[in-house]
């Protein structure tokens, strides 16, 4: 099974998708241009100090808000490797596998992790901190392709033998 290791950011409840990328810098053209401004009104230094292969940990109903599809792909081009959740917005979390984001629900972590700690994801089985592993559900395969084919354009070119 495949697993990987992240630094934490923590995030509390409610992080709507005016959060993750403001209604300002949609107008942006393109998504390296707005990565800049993640997160920017709870914490302007943030998309700055992101590296490569990070985690987000964080409360209920992440992603909330609007529809906008540039909030997951905010957090993609940020370099986050994956958030785990208490709990997402539904249409956040089905944007998310879209555009190629791996979202984990897990209940109990975010209140006992801390910033800059270090988590082990072992997909679809748990998730490793201090000791402890923190029981995660199994994604389908079809939502498994789309995230490791990075997207469900490029899944489906896949599929369809186009790439």
């Amino acid at each position: 099974m495949e697993a990987f290791t992240g630094k934490v950011w923590v995030l509390g409840d409610d992080i709507d998708t005016d959060i993750i990328i403001p209604t300002e810098y949609l107008a942006l053209k393109t998504i390296d241009d707005m990565k800049q401004y993640g997160f920017s009104p709870l914490r302007p230094e943030l998309a700055g100090q992101i590296q490569k292969g990070d985690i987000i940990v964080a409360g209920k109903n992440f992603g909330c808000g609007s529809s906008r599809e540039q909030a997951p792909e905010i957090i993609k081009a940020l370099g986050i490797q994956c958030v785990i959740a208490k709990s997402f917005a539904r249409i956040f979390f089905r944007n998310s596998i879209n555009n190629g984001l791996l979202l984990i629900e897990q209940p109990d972590l975010h209140d006992n992790v801390k910033e800059g700690d270090q988590v082990t994801v072992v997909m679809n089985e748990h998730v490793d901190h201090n000791g402890k592993q923190y029981p995660i559900a199994s994604l389908p395969e079809n939502l498994m392709d789309i995230i490791q084919a990075g997207g469900l354009v490029k899944a489906m070119r896949k599929l369809n033998g186009l790439d």
